[in-house]
């Protein structure tokens, strides 16, 4: 523990915005979360991956208290998660992946409608606010049913932020906007996670989730990995060879047959072949390396290779 400098009493420990343990949540005969412990610090980008239909959703819902959990404690926001539930949600902004306002209002009035359902004083110039902060300005009059996918994103934020929430909740807030859209969206978010704002997000694209201060990784329910994306990479045990040459369809289709390799995926012109065994991975590929005409080189496995390392070996409890 460290002492600062001319203080006589430890320094305090930082207060996560997130500490819950053992989380369970059934629906009907379906267990939807299975003992989830996290960790999640104050102003942190906190990425959840997972296949479709796993429980991420439900996971992060359970964190803020906007779900009871059937079992496990713990706060958010330094609140009881059980107790506390309808404190946690006056100070949380949430995303959903549907736009969900109106589209015969304007920008603004979209806003404003949100600012009253809240009870917000100086209503007109919090709006006004939000809509320099996301760029909003000189669209404000534009209704909400003409914007484009990135416009109709910028809105939600806006919306979100009104209240100055100290959590913000968004689930998979990018699909089907174009890779400008989505980076101007993640740079907004790391300027107000800079600010103190905690953010929880689910997504399925890779270059989000690297983007992440931490991840989680959720298959059916249960918590597989978490951290840092490095050290979740570091965890995994995987070995990757990149292959380029010639006829690399024709090895791809022979080389995934055999013993130790998990995947084989195209990129490009070239391919990736991953196991927990790179002895094994050499062995399957030395076949096709002696003509010259292909060359084999060690690689660090990449997010995605993990994400679907994972998958292989998680068991859909839902079917």
């Amino acid at each position: 523990m460290t002492v600062p400098s001319g203080s006589g009493s430890p320094a305090a420990a930082p207060v996560a915005a997130i500490d819950v343990r053992g989380l369970v949540k059934r629906f009907g005969d379906k267990l939807v979360v299975n003992n989830v412990s996290i960790r999640v610090e104050t102003g942190a980008i906190y990425g959840f991956l997972g296949p479709n239909g796993s429980g991420k959703t439900t996971t992060i819902r359970l964190l803020c208290g906007l779900l009871t959990p059937d079992a496990g404690e713990g706060t958010c926001l330094g609140l009881d998660i059980r107790r506390d539930s309808a404190a946690i949600k006056r100070q949380v902004g949430y995303m959903t992946q549907k736009f969900s306002f109106w589209e015969d209002l304007s920008i603004a009035e979209n806003l404003d409608f949100v600012a009253r359902m809240y009870g917000l004083p100086q209503r007109r110039r919090r709006v006004d606010e939000a809509l320099e902060r996301l760029g909003l300005a000189n669209r404000r009059r534009q209704l909400a049913g003409e914007l484009s996918g990135g416009w109709k994103q910028r809105l939600a934020l806006a919306a979100c932020i009104l209240h100055d929430p100290k959590l913000l909740l968004l689930d998979e807030p990018t699909a089907g906007v174009d890779p400008k859209a989505r980076r101007e969206f993640w740079d907004e978010i790391h300027r107000l996670a800079a600010d103190g704002l905690t953010v929880l997000v689910s997504t399925h694209y890779m270059d989000e989730a690297e983007r992440c201060h931490e991840i989680a990784y959720i298959a059916y329910g249960t918590l597989m990995t978490h951290g840092p994306v490095d050290r979740v990479i570091a965890q995994s045990g995987l070995h990757t060879r990149v292959v380029s040459g010639h006829d690399l369809a024709r090895v791809a289709e022979a080389v995934a047959a055999q013993t130790g390799v998990e995947m084989v995926a195209v990129f490009g012109s070239r391919l990736h072949v991953s196991g927990l065994d790179g002895a094994a991975l050499d062995a399957a590929l030395a076949p096709w390396m002696g003509d010259g005409n292909r060359q084999a080189t060690e690689a660090a496995p990449t997010l995605e290779d993990v994400f679907i390392h994972l998958m292989n070996r998680s068991t859909d409890n839902f079917q």
